[in-house]
Parts: C-alpha cells; structure tokens; sequence
C-alpha cells in the first residue's frame, strides 16, 4: 500500500520520469501535487499495472490533483546533455510548469540536482512508497507511450507502438535494416 504523503504539513510534489532506457524518442518527466486526502486503488508504479488501468488513472489524476504538469526533453538535446541530465531538465520543466509552487520535492529515484532552492528528497523506487510519485509516473508514462504511438505513424518499421522505443530484438532488427531515424538517440549504442 502506498503512503499518502512524507509530510503531512508540506505540500509535496511527486516527481518521475519515463523513457530512460530508450534509443528513441524523448524522456517524459512529470510533477504532481495531490491532496493528502487523495487515494486510488488501482494507483502503483505505473509499470507494475496495465494500460488500461493507466488511462484511467491518467484522468482521475488530472482532474483530482492539486497541480500537475508533464515535460519532454527530445533526442537531439539528450545526445548533447546526457540522458540523466536530460531526465533531470524534463523533471525541472515539469516543476516550472506547476500551477503552485511546491514546499518540497519527492524525486523517483537516487540522484537530482536541485531546481531553484526547493528542498527534496531522493527516494529509491519512490514510484511504489509515495502517491504522488507513482501519479507523476503515471502521467510520464502516459504523456510518453501516447507519443510514440503518434512517432510510429511516421516511423513504422521500428514498430514504436509496441517498443515505445525501447531496445527490442524488432526495433534493433529495423535499424539494421533500415538504419536510424532522425529520432534515434545517437549517443546509444543502437545495436
């Protein structure tokens, strides 16, 4: 069961991103601020439910959720930053876009650099402690896996509807075959 908040006099925003582990495509991060009040069975990490339990989520979430927002960092910066700093500016794009400023941040994950002088706190695998992480993952993978599905239609020999980018035997078949897009990320190993 996953804890309503970290701190209860706080106001919080869950952070989380989707796509690391990619070669193609953008890194999705999103920030959400919940009420303490707010609860939802079906709300987990969200690769450890269904893509139908994720959309539906996706709407109580935007719709019951104090502040949320979601953020995209594209191939080409990525290659030029790095992905985990690239998943780092999505996160603070995400936190900039809020509607309110959070008193702190609960960051999926071990390492974050600071945006602004917000205070935060790392959490390992946060997306299965915290509500408000596992909303945010939620949101990224949603926001992420929609766009890929939009990307396939343009790119469909790499199959991103399905792979939403990831390293499959498919997609790393495809790139033998037909070579690389524009929205690979050439700084992976792609084979």
């Amino acid at each position: 069961m996953l804890e309503p908040y970290k701190y209860k006099e706080k106001l919080e925003a869950g952070c989380d991103e989707a796509g690391r582990g990619c070669i193609a495509g953008p890194v999705f991060a999103s920030a959400v601020i919940l009420p303490k009040d707010f609860h939802h069975p079906l709300l987990n990490d969200s690769k450890q439910i269904s893509k139908k339990a994720r959309e539906t989520l996706r709407t109580i979430i935007e719709r019951e959720a104090i502040s949320w927002s979601v953020a995209k960092i594209n191939p080409k910066e990525i290659d030029q930053i790095n992905i985990l700093n690239a998943s780092f500016k999505a996160m603070h794009k995400a936190i900039g876009k809020l509607q309110m400023v959070p008193e702190i941040l609960l960051i999926d994950g071990n390492r974050f650099n600071q945006y602004k002088d917000l205070p935060f706190e790392c959490i390992i695998k946060g997306d299965g402690k915290y509500l408000s992480i596992a909303a945010a993952s939620v949101l990224a993978k949603t926001y992420r896996d929609d766009y890929m599905e939009k990307l396939h239609e343009e790119y469909p020999v790499y199959q991103w509807a399905k792979n939403k980018g990831f390293p499959t035997k498919i997609h790393r078949a495809a790139i033998r075959k037909y070579g690389s897009s524009p929205l690979h990320r050439s700084s992976f190993r792609l084979l």
